[in-house]
């Protein structure tokens, strides 16, 4: 169905960029999960109020607060596809993480109120669920689970395929309510069918469990949701590409300190250091680096920005120099490597300036590690003195 309505109303052209495809699918899913999740709140509401089954009409709302969420993912795309403005030159795009972590709270609202509604049931009694209206009670059980199951899968397809955390959340939202129906059809069977006292509700009691299960399903939606708003670290894959990409250029001999910017899908901004010859011609070493940027703008979708570092590579006392400062920095830990090395000479003491990478799950503090190879690096290398700076990497 998702197919066909695509076809219909969006009409996808290979000339057609990124983001306008992105947001027409966005937009395409909001609208087709408002309607089928109005269509499942109705019908179960009727027949839960005709049925008196309490846990089917908690169901019937928890479709209306699905379709709350469509609406939000919805408005979440629209302004995410805005183009960038005065105030916002990278874009809107960041607002799609926003939406989808409203996506994420609806859901925890949700299973808290379907949680107290059960759980008070469970204490305070009601009236017998399914006395009349079960076979279509059933039936619509039936149907919702299928609407959702479908809804579960095309939403996770687009998810990946645009690498959307706001669909991302909606299949989610859509596969806890897939759960939370099943265990409404299991508890009404065994409601109508075993011969229970009239104190013990089978209905509440799993109400409880789905209750549960959507509380876990949107507090790990939040998490995923809004790990890009907080800044969290690049796919390390992606950092790879990007350093085999860039070291694929002849005349560039080493690739460090790997920035990712993340605006929101199809706003990626990536800075980079390329070491280059230092005494290789300006011109010939520019036109190499812009080649390199607008390679990986166009391999990666992003806006590339690469700073060269110019390298001695036919210095004897230079090389000599690294090779004894990378000795001494191993020996400190193996973990640690140095990179962006080059000599200052003073008329009495030479100056090391260079990087040492040191892992994010390294023990000791950065001014720490700075000052013990600064003193190891005097006591190790007569004449010389260093000046390091501090470069925390995923290594």
């Amino acid at each position: 169905m998702i197919r066909l309505l695509a076809k219909w109303f969006i009409r996808e052209k290979e000339s057609d960029p990124p983001e306008r495809v992105r947001s027409a699918y966005g937009v395409l899913s909001g609208c087709f999960g408002i309607f089928l999740n109005l269509i499942l709140f109705t019908i179960k509401l009727i027949f839960g109020l005709l049925a008196n089954a309490v846990s089917l009409q908690a169901d019937a709302f928890n479709n209306l607060g699905d379709a709350g969420s469509s609406v939000i993912a919805l408005f979440g795309f629209r302004i995410a596809s805005k183009k960038p403005d005065r105030d916002h030159p990278y874009g809107h795009g960041r607002f799609e993480y926003i939406a989808g972590m409203l996506v994420s709270v609806a859901i925890i609202l949700m299973g808290w109120t379907l949680f107290k509604n059960a759980l008070d049931i469970v204490i305070h009694g009601g009236e017998p669920a399914y006395t009349t209206h079960f076979l279509p009670s059933i039936l619509v059980m039936g149907i919702s689970i299928l609407t959702k199951l479908y809804m579960f899968y095309y939403n996770r397809a687009l998810a990946k395929r645009f690498d959307s955390p706001a669909l991302k959340a909606v299949a989610f939202d859509s596969l806890s309510d897939t759960v939370a129906t099943f265990a409404v059809l299991v508890s009404a069977l065994v409601t109508r069918f075993a011969d229970l006292p009239d104190w013990v509700r089978p209905d509440a009691w799993s109400g409880i469990l789905v209750a549960l299960f959507i509380l876990y399903t949107g507090f790990k939606s939040i998490r995923e949701t809004t790990a890009p708003l907080l800044g969290r670290r690049p796919d390390p894959a992606f950092v790879q590409a990007i350093e085999q990409a860039t070291l694929s250029f002849e005349g560039i001999g080493g690739v460090h300190d790997v920035i990712v910017h993340d605006y929101g899908p199809g706003r990626v901004f990536v800075s980079l250091h390329a070491e280059v010859p230092a005494d290789a011609d300006i011109r010939d070493v520019h036109e190499i680096i812009d080649n390199a940027e607008r390679y990986l703008s166009e391999r990666f979708h992003c806006s590339a920005t690469i700073h060269m570092d110019p390298i001695i590579t036919d210095d004897p006392e230079t090389g000599k120099l690294r090779e004894q400062a990378e000795a001494i920095v191993s020996e400190i830990d193996a973990v640690l490597t140095i990179h962006d090395f080059r000599v200052t000479r003073g008329p009495q003491v030479k100056m090391l300036l260079f990087d040492v990478a040191v892992p994010f799950s390294y023990s000791s503090a950065d001014d720490e590690v700075q000052k013990r190879i600064e003193t190891a690096i005097a006591d190790g290398i007569p004449g010389c003195r260093a000046a390091v700076t501090i470069d925390r990497t995923d290594g």
